[in-house]
């Protein structure tokens, strides 16, 4: 086979919804429309001499896929152009890539501050995990400026957060927070799974470094699992391209080769499940089976100047309360009919879970309350379905809670 080359190296000067479809493009000698699935070990080299340039780096050509794959490198490349970065590297899982962007960089003495309100793995990482190693961590009320001030320290490294936050969709300034990141020496990175790239933009915002569990809106569908780190050439080729080829939680060239088709229609995708999301969000609004109704999109939300300050639209995400604390969510998941339980999100079908008992059921009782997460809460997660047929499911099991 020739050498594989780039089509379309740059269409940073497109717009969003066209970067997802052309961007990154790599074709054979054969000319395939659909990007070419590469499934593949390794690779062969026209001579010993090559093969040591490919391994000293004086050949850029492949050598083995868990360092790269074409595949991979597609992805990698649409992602970056997506999301306005200089360069990504893609991962097994979000978690593998937020444990990357975490840990790839620090060192035992250094110190990480983050957002007390995020997802429970992402919580597991930075509480329990980093300090197995001599990282310190603080975790604030990222809402509150003054405590990410206050936390620093001369061997403050990172800044981490959630915005919007999971579960209650909380709405941090990114970028007031990454100006007292910069001031203190530390970076800030930002998991911006619940807005995506089409909706918010961290590193236009300030932040350093963006991560994303591709799993949810990027698939979209369900189908696989797959994380992205993206930052500058300098933090990507320091710290994560090394970290990445020896520790080995690369992303499968299939699952890259799903996540390139998955892009390809994650605006419309998106837009719609933005509008089915703000739609439920209204129908629900004021409903007397609902105690608190939490959507980024609308003007009742506690952080709404910071929302129209930095984000495009609201979420696909809704969070709400149900009366009757667990029995009564529970009594509501059971009787749903359309919409499906599941610790997913950002998939072609609506899916609700119940935090208290998935995602942040390792948190003890009093920090969930701290958070916002009580017994009767419940995550929405829009899908494509008709708003009407998903307003009238809602509804019916709002019934029996």
């Amino acid at each position: 086979m020739s050498e594989i080359k780039t089509t379309a190296p740059v269409t940073s000067a497109y717009r969003r919804e066209t970067r997802l479809v052309h961007s990154g493009t790599l074709r054979s000698q054969y000319g395939e429309t659909s990007d070419a699935l590469f499934l593949t070990q390794g690779f062969v080299y026209a001579s010993a001499e090559q093969c040591e340039a490919r391994f000293t780096g004086d050949d850029p050509g492949f050598q083995y896929s868990r360092f790269s794959n074409p595949t991979v490198s597609a992805f990698e490349q649409r992602m970056a152009e997506f999301e306005g970065a200089e360069a990504a590297r893609a991962t097994a899982t979000g978690m593998a890539a937020v444990t990357a962007a975490l840990l790839a960089p620090l060192r035992a003495g250094d110190h990480v501050v983050a957002s007390k309100a995020m997802f429970g793995s992402c919580r597991y990482v930075v509480e329990d995990l980093l300090p197995r190693y001599g990282i310190e961590s603080t975790l604030i009320d990222g809402l509150d400026l003054d405590q990410w001030q206050k936390a620093l320290r001369p061997n403050t490294k990172t800044f981490f957060l959630e915005s919007p936050t999971n579960p209650t969709l909380d709405v941090l300034d990114i970028g007031e927070i990454a100006k007292i990141a910069h001031a203190g020496g530390a970076r800030l990175v930002v998991d911006n799974v619940f807005a995506t790239s089409l909706w918010q933009s961290p590193l236009e915002l300030g932040a350093d470094v963006v991560v994303y569990s591709a799993t949810k809106h990027i698939d979209g569908q369900g189908r696989c699992l797959g994380g992205v780190v993206l930052s500058s050439n300098a933090f990507i080729e320091e710290h994560i391209q090394m970290y990445l080829r020896q520790t080995g939680p690369s992303l499968s060239p299939f699952n890259a080769w799903v996540l390139l088709k998955g892009l390809e229609t994650l605006a419309i995708r998106v837009e719609q499940q933005t509008s089915n999301a703000a739609a439920v969000a209204d129908a629900l609004a004021g409903h007397p089976k609902i105690t608190r109704l939490i959507y980024p999109g609308r003007d009742d939300h506690p952080q709404a100047a910071t929302v129209k300050k930095q984000m495009r639209a609201g979420s696909t995400l809704v969070g709400f309360d149900v009366k009757g604390g667990k029995e009564g969510a529970f009594r509501f998941l059971n009787a749903l009919q359309l919409t499906l339980i599941s610790n997913n999100l950002g998939d072609a079908r609506s899916l609700v879970t119940h935090p208290a008992t998935t995602t942040h059921q390792r948190l003890k009782p009093e920090v969930r309350a701290e958070l916002g997460i009580s017994e009767g809460f419940i995550r929405y997660s829009a899908g494509l379905e008709h708003k009407d047929d998903l307003i009238a499911d809602l509804h019916a099991a709002l019934e029996k809670a």
